[in-house]
């Protein structure tokens, strides 16, 4: 994660956009107490909708849950698999 400030920003945009792209950093831009601006590339955005878009959905929420709740076990999924 970098951090700057938004005159340092506007000095070096190219410079930050190539990190933000290229390393697949977030660039938070401060402006002020309490105050500022997120950039991150469109690959990173488009992985946190599609993640938001999954974990929306109720069935998959509960295969997540259940999921979890087979690793906290130790239970195998090989059982499962092979049973299907």
């Amino acid at each position: 994660m970098l951090i700057t400030s938004a005159s340092d920003f506007r000095k070096d945009i190219k410079s930050y956009f190539d990190k933000v792209v290229s390393n697949f950093e977030t660039l938070i831009i401060n402006r002020g107490k309490d105050s500022g601006v997120v950039i991150m590339s469109l690959e990173e955005y488009n992985s946190l909708m599609a993640t938001n878009h999954e974990l929306s959905s109720r069935k998959n929420e509960l295969r997540l849950d259940a999921a979890i709740e087979k690793l906290k076990s130790k239970e195998s999924f090989t059982k499962e698999l092979s049973e299907n």
